[in-house]
């Protein structure tokens, strides 16, 4: 932990930070866009009574919907124009990437190179349209039976209401998309991860302002506050300690001569991360169980007895979700990871440049070793990313702490952090190599 905190404080030299000027546009232009993001989530959605919305989702925020409006940052409890955030493009990116595993074609796309994955990115967004125009009717239909101490939620419903709701809603969610793509072209990278970390970081002073009332109140004790502040804080080390670690495979290059000089002979290693799909597992689980439990959690009082039934068992601490979070969270923890790293390809790059691992035979074999080392390394990922995401939760059920303390929330702000600062080290970096070469010709043309 020391060293690496000494290894941030001397990667982030302000001075070079000053002169960087390529950086400090990319970090302007994300806090600008981030800035519009929460004014967005301020914009209430035509026709919805704000003051009944917000009475109504601290009954039925107990379960799912309260995690959904951890998401947004607030703007379901307020029901805005940003009430789905982005999670329907997750939604969509999770289900094409399911399909390019199945379907032979979207295969062939993806390995088209730049002009594939443009077509992929299309038929993301045609999907994104489709899931959030289905939510945001949804939302709509369910609004409109709502009602709390204080009168309907929808001051004029009908099918004006319905039709400017699913508008307004799938509109927000198109240009928070666009928004998350800008901030990774034009910005620190991120996007969409990082529109979800402002959501959650915006509500954090709320949730410890609440923390600290029901200790004040009596509802919790100061001892267990302190503890509980105590185990945060030993969790975000935890998570730290496991994005950082690693198992390193030695790579030898034979020697080789070309004409009068050696080349090679060098001995490397290649990092397998434990964790190689990230934070992305446990937002990909939320979005999935966001589908269903989206219309269940609104429409559970008005509508069949069934769909109270399933807000109940989504709710946080009973077992079908905690059973449903863990199994998505480890099987995405296997699907990333067999999307983001192909063992035989990377075998066959090894053997391309000599590359060999001692003991191991190049071509087949040795994407069996890549194979059977990442799935012992995914399996240890995906566990500890359950535990990191479930047992806060526990505590969350039962002791009624705000969502933002929960494991899932507190992964997802660390690694995006840790994310977002390796960009920006690799942006300075960029920028030191950058000014080298311009002192190297500066030095050539002297002479």
């Amino acid at each position: 932990m020391a060293s690496a905190a000494e290894q941030l404080a001397a990667n982030l030299n302000l001075g070079v930070l000053s002169k960087a000027t390529e950086l400090k546009k990319r970090i302007w232009f994300t806090l600008g866009a981030l800035i519009i993001y929460r004014v967005g989530t301020y914009i209430p959605v035509p026709g919805v009574d704000a003051t009944v919305m917000g009475e109504l989702l601290q009954q039925h925020g107990g379960g799912i919907l309260g995690m959904f409006d951890m998401f947004t940052g607030g703007a379901l409890g307020r029901m805005t124009v940003f009430a789905l955030n982005i999670m329907p493009y997750i939604s969509a990116s999770i289900i094409v990437q399911l399909m390019t595993a199945a379907v032979p074609q979207l295969e062939a796309l993806k390995k088209e190179g730049e002009s594939g994955r443009k077509k992929m990115n299309q038929y993301t967004r045609y999907l994104t349209v489709v899931i959030a125009t289905f939510q945001s009717y949804g939302i709509a239909a369910g609004l409109e039976g709502m009602r709390g101490a204080m009168g309907p939620a929808v001051i004029d419903p009908g099918l004006v209401f319905r039709l400017s709701c699913v508008i307004t809603l799938v509109g927000g969610t198109m240009f928070l998309m666009w928004l998350g793509e800008q901030i990774t072209a034009r910005g620190v990278g991120n996007g969409t991860s990082l529109i979800i970390f402002a959501g959650i970081v915006a509500n954090l002073p709320h949730a410890l302002a609440n923390l600290l009332e029901l200790g004040r109140t009596g509802a919790l004790s100061p001892v267990f506050i302190l503890a509980f502040i105590v185990i945060a804080v030993a969790v975000v080390a935890f998570i730290v300690f496991m994005e950082r670690a690693q198992r390193r495979i030695v790579v030898q290059y034979p020697k080789r001569q070309v004409g009068t000089r050696m080349f090679g002979g060098d001995s490397t290693h290649m990092p397998l991360k434990v964790n190689t799909s990230g934070v992305i597992p446990p937002i990909f689980a939320s979005s999935i169980l966001l589908i269903p439990a989206t219309i269940a959690g609104f429409s559970s009082s008005a509508g069949p007895s069934w769909l109270g039934w399933i807000s109940g068992e989504l709710a946080h601490g009973q077992p079908l979700y905690m059973a449903l979070y863990a199994g998505l969270i480890i099987f995405f923890a296997y699907f990333y990871t067999a999307v983001v790293f192909n063992p035989q390809e990377t075998a066959d790059n090894l053997k391309k440049y000599g590359g060999f691992i001692p003991g191991i035979r190049p071509g087949s074999a040795t994407a069996e070793h890549f194979d059977y080392i990442l799935t012992r390394l995914t399996t240890l990922g995906g566990l500890y990313l359950a535990v990191v995401c479930l047992l806060p939760e526990i505590l969350i059920s039962r002791y009624g702490v705000p969502f933002y303390f929960g494991g899932t929330s507190l992964m997802i702000i660390v690694s995006v952090a840790m994310d977002t600062m390796t960009q920006v080290q690799s942006h300075l970096l960029a920028h030191q190599y950058e000014g080298l070469i311009r002192k190297a010709r500066v030095r050539g043309r002297g002479r």
